[in-house]
């Protein structure tokens, strides 16, 4: 579902003049990216980009791939939005959906090059955990739209959360993984100050990284 949430100003001017430019509307037809970025190139798939400072980051330090966003929460899509207009970023784009939805209708299968899923809603009540994103249908579902050797990557600073999405990982016939359990942080994806200041305190963050066979 869509979240509004609180937008400021800012962020409601960049979703007005920057969303018909970085912005590609939900369609339930498969999509030419290529088309929708102005070239050919490693097309990267991130589901949830909160307010979008990893992602500007990550597309700031790699421009040679494109790195398409998926996120329903207003004020982040607003949020990315600005980010992209400060820095003149051109490789991302962001579609304001159910990610779902989009994996289902919109990405080709054996299209994508890599996948990013970074601290999930971890849903820690137990009668909650149905919600969780990393369920077993959508992991096989987004593993058939990686092209073969295309990585699948989710973190998160949930411990069971984290067992539970390599253990989904593992038992994804299309995936292998790149490690012997935990991976260490992969170099595209930044250290955030949260993660920076929950490490000092002691708190752990995993990383899942698998690839497509």
């Amino acid at each position: 579902m869509l979240r509004q949430g609180r937008v400021s100003t800012a962020q409601r001017r960049a979703l007005d003049t920057m969303l018909p430019v970085f912005g590609i509307p939900f369609a339930a037809t498969r999509q030419n990216f290529d088309s929708n970025f102005g070239r050919s190139a490693p097309h990267i798939l991130e589901i949830g980009f909160g307010m979008g400072e990893t992602t500007a980051q990550i597309a700031a330090a790699q421009p040679q791939n494109d790195y398409l966003g998926i996120e329903v929460h207003t004020p982040g899509v607003g949020g990315l939005l600005r980010l992209l207009e400060a820095q003149k970023l051109r490789n991302v784009r962001i579609i304001q959906h159910d990610a779902m939805e989009v994996v289902e209708h919109m990405i080709a299968p054996d299209s994508l090059a890599g996948l990013h899923i970074f601290f999930p809603d971890p849903w820690p009540k137990k009668r909650h955990h149905k919600r969780r994103l990393i369920q077993a249908p959508f992991v096989s579902a987004l593993s058939g739209r990686l092209r073969p050797g295309g990585y699948f990557h989710v973190a998160t600073d949930w411990e069971e959360y984290a067992l539970q999405i390599l253990d989904v990982l593992s038992a994804e016939p299309l995936l292998e993984n790149t490690a012997a359990g935990f991976a260490p942080r992969p170099g595209h994806r930044p250290l955030t100050k949260f993660e920076s200041r929950g490490l000092k305190l002691g708190h752990g963050v995993w990383d899942v990284l698998f690839r497509r066979k």
